[in-house]
């Protein structure tokens, strides 16, 4: 059967994305009201940290997850992502100390270690190659839709109900989203049973060098966001918007909008000139949130942010794919991640430095942040020449 005419909107892809908007929702419906509980709790000073420890764990996790997902399979690695949420969601109302908090933010960063890990890996087994770009772009739609509604949901449920609410409700949509992972067939094959000896990591287990050039650009591109999760909360509010949630609901619907076409374009037109576009748009929009003066303004720079990322994404994504050999998918994508997080991480723990609750600070960080997305996009125009065979095919679209 031809790539064109493969069905990829069947059973289990649906079963994927609606756990992945699940799961999205989840822990990002917590995002806007976490640097004002933990100023609540005494510990305004380490806002950082909030998105910082969150993405370490991440980070640290992904070698694990990415070995794991390629030995007892990417069902089993999917729960356990989704578990790591239901666990943090209860315990948040129980430790109520700022070292509490900061250790459950530590421990939920394996969650999104292992579940999207092991999701890219599932959807490169079951759609073709040819397809990557636009499967990855549907995928991440349904994730960015938890990450639209999940952030004003939680807005609402802690105005109306209690900080404690959102925490118990997170955790009931995590819990959610396992239930939809059982359901799935499992696409390893041959896997092995779990033993103690695959949490063993060799050096060469880290780190997949084939999809590097994807994982510099991904490790660039990111640090905005990191940026941008630590700082918009404080700079939503100045400019006047009571919901904090607003501001990620729109760019995440921007991101969604787009990722009807993106996709396809880059399985059309090549990964690497559709990530050039994106980061152009990435770079601009930060500029403006920056510049924003006005509500409408920082709304309207959040809908550049989202078209921005929502083309990069999936194509940084299939471009993973299309770089990694198919027994070390797991571990390529896990080194795309690691990037990922990395790249949060570090734009979340400088904002939060440099920053202190200092509000004239917030557009000189923001324009750091673009110069980060245009670095990425020299780096495309000026990185060696010298591609494997996979790469020569990606570029070619």
């Amino acid at each position: 059967m031809s790539a064109a005419k493969h069905p990829i909107y069947n059973l289990q892809f649906a079963l994927l994305c609606t756990s992945s908007l699940l799961f999205s929702a989840s822990f990002n419906m917590m995002i806007p009201e976490l640097p004002a509980y933990l100023s609540s709790l005494g510990g305004a000073e380490y806002k950082g940290l909030i998105i910082a420890l969150f993405t370490l764990t991440a980070g640290i996790s992904r070698p694990f997850s990415g070995k794991l997902t390629d030995s007892i399979g990417r069902v089993p690695i999917m729960a356990v992502g989704s578990v790591v949420c239901v666990i943090c969601g209860v315990l948040y109302p129980l430790l109520t100390t700022v070292s509490g908090f900061l250790f459950l933010r530590l421990i939920h960063g394996f969650s999104t270690g292992f579940k999207p890990t092991a999701s890219s890996a599932y959807i490169a087994d079951i759609v073709p190659a040819g397809r990557w770009g636009e499967a990855m772009g549907l995928h991440g739609l349904a994730f960015s839709t938890g990450m639209a509604i999940g952030p004003a949901m939680g807005s609402a449920i802690t105005s109306r109900y209690s900080i404690d609410m959102l925490f118990y409700f997170s955790s009931v949509l995590a819990l959610l989203s396992i239930l939809l992972v059982l359901n799935m067939k499992e696409t390893l094959k041959p896997k092995q049973r779990f033993s103690l000896s695959l949490l063993k990591i060799r050096r060469n287990e880290i780190i997949e060098t084939q999809v590097l050039p994807a994982a510099v650009v991904t490790l660039l591109s990111y640090m905005s966001y990191g940026a941008l999760l630590t700082l918009v909360p404080d700079w939503a509010a100045h400019l006047g918007i009571t919901n904090k949630g607003l501001f990620f609901m729109t760019f995440t619907i921007a991101s969604v909008l787009v990722r009807f076409i993106a996709g396809k374009a880059s399985d059309k037109y090549g990964r690497v000139i559709v990530i050039k576009f994106s980061l152009v748009l990435v770079g601009v929009s930060l500029i403006l949130i920056g510049l924003a003066d006005s509500v409408n303004m920082l709304l309207f720079a959040s809908l550049v942010y989202g078209a921005g990322t929502g083309i990069l994404s999936p194509a940084v994504n299939a471009w993973t794919a299309d770089l990694s050999h198919p027994d070390r998918r797991g571990k390529a994508v896990a080194t795309m991640y690691i990037a990922l997080e990395a790249g949060i991480g570090l734009g979340a723990l400088f904002a939060g430095w440099v920053f202190k609750d200092v509000i004239s600070r917030i557009p000189m960080l923001f324009y750091l942040s673009a110069g980060t997305a245009f670095i990425a996009l020299i780096y495309l125009y000026f990185r060696p020449l010298f591609p494997s065979k996979q790469e020569d095919d990606s570029l070619a679209g």
